[in-house]
Order: structure tokens, then C-alpha cells, then sequence
């Protein structure tokens, strides 16, 4: 297949994409959401019970909230300490297996909204695409490095958001063209350096109406969670054309 970047479109023409992709699959989106969070929740309460994490930080603030402002330093210290446990450690090991074992739900949504594209029957099996065969590997081998190299930037402001931009076209492109990720790095910085602009509003709007449900109504963020998907579709389709 060959990449062609067609004339910068309408940011309005993007976005109204997002939502249309959005709005056709609210079913699948509420489906994605619990199971994403049915199956990260239950991993993260059973570690934190098996190792005492959440009592652990419980009392921590409590004796925070007995001294008040003059023993923050304290509850500094007493949540480094529990952090170096090791303990801890394996909660936090368990929290990042969770994390990589369901990006791949995400790769469904790809596979749903070019079923809608092509105007074919969307069935629940869509969703969960990301877990077919040997890709499912593939996909795990990257969130994996991409995960490793956010953790190591993580502390810096801009260099996180710089990394999302720089390989969000990543995904789809494995995906759909069977790029490798480095392959799939180097098209993506074609196209941001062509989109610039339309790339960074839209990935503003996709962050903010991502979590927006979640800090009005708490229950819609399980319609607004997955919406990033949607987004990065829509900005896929827009600058990318496959040609066989």
C-alpha cells in the first residue's frame, strides 16, 4: 500500500467525523468501558488486598489529617516508604500488566468504524479484533515500548504530549497496513509535520471530551472514554489513503 497526504482539510470536517464515528457505536463505547473497567478494577483491588496498599495509604492520610499541614513532610515520607516496599512494587507491576493486556480492546473500535465505512453488519466480535491471532502480540509488543518510553519522559511537561502526537497514527496503521512500529513512527512524523495544526486541536478535543465525562457526570465518562478511538480514526482516514 502507498500513503498519499491529500490538501490539509477543514478542522470542522475532522471533528465532525470523531463524532459521527462516536455516535453510531455509544453502544459499543458503553460495552468497552465496563469491560475495560470491570477487568482493571478487579485486578487493581485484588493486588492492593493481597499486599495492604490501599489500607497502607488509608493510614497515611489519616495521620496526615490528624497533624494537618505541619506533618507534610511526614506524609511524604510515609508514602515514599510504602512506594519502596516491595509490596508496592508488585502491585504496581500488576496495574501495568492490566494496562497492556487490554490495549488491544482498543484496536476493535478501528475494525468497527471501517465495517461502518463499508456499510457492513457490526457484530460484538468487532470489538474485540485487537486479540485475534498473532497480532494481538504485535500490539502488546508495542504499547509495551510505547508505555516504557511515556514512563521515562512522564516527569517532563511537554515531552509526554509531544510522544502522543508523534505516534498516534501508530495503531491504525499496524493495523490496517501491517506497518512495523518504527514504520508506522516515520509516516506518522510525515503527517504531523503536513497537519501539524489539525493533528494537536484534535488530540485537545479528543483529551478533554475524553474525560469530561468523568468530571460532570462521573457515569458518562463510560461514553466518553473511548471517544480518543473515534478521533484517531477520523484523523487516520483524513490523511492516509490506502491503495492496494
Amino acid at each position: 500500500m502507498q500513503e498519499k497526504y491529500p490538501q490539509k482539510p477543514g478542522l470542522d470536517f475532522i471533528l465532525k467525523q470523531a463524532f459521527y464515528y462516536w455516535n453510531r457505536t455509544l453502544l459499543y463505547q458503553v460495552m468497552f468501558s465496563i469491560i475495560y473497567f470491570a477487568i482493571f478494577l478487579t485486578v487493581m483491588f485484588y493486588f492492593s488486598d493481597k499486599y495492604g496498599i490501599m489500607d497502607q495509604f488509608l493510614t497515611a492520610a489519616s495521620d496526615y489529617m490528624n497533624t494537618g499541614p505541619s506533618g507534610m513532610d511526614q506524609y511524604k515520607t510515609n508514602i515514599a516508604t510504602i512506594m519502596a516496599t516491595e509490596g508496592f512494587q508488585n502491585f504496581y507491576l500488576g496495574i501495568v500488566a492490566v494496562q497492556i493486556f487490554l490495549y488491544p480492546l482498543n484496536l476493535g473500535f478501528f475494525q468497527i468504524f471501517r465495517k461502518i465505512d463499508l456499510k457492513e453488519t457490526v457484530v460484538v466480535g468487532d470489538l474485540f479484533a485487537g486479540y485475534n491471532g498473532l497480532n494481538f502480540f504485535r500490539y502488546v509488543s508495542y504499547f509495551i515500548f510505547w508505555f516504557f518510553l511515556y514512563t521515562l519522559i512522564a516527569q517532563t511537561i511537554i515531552l509526554p504530549v509531544v510522544w502522543v502526537i508523534a505516534t498516534i497514527f501508530v495503531a491504525p496503521l499496524m493495523f490496517f497496513q501491517n506497518k512495523t512500529i518504527f514504520e508506522g513512527i516515520a509516516l506518522n512524523w510525515k503527517a504531523l509535520k503536513l497537519h501539524f495544526i489539525e493533528i494537536s486541536a484534535c488530540v485537545i478535543v479528543a483529551v478533554l471530551f475524553k474525560y469530561i465525562g468523568f468530571a460532570l457526570f462521573l457515569v458518562g465518562g463510560l461514553l466518553t472514554l473511548p471517544f480518543w478511538n473515534a478521533m484517531i480514526y477520523s484523523l487516520y482516514k483524513t490523511f492516509f489513503k490506502e491503495e492496494v
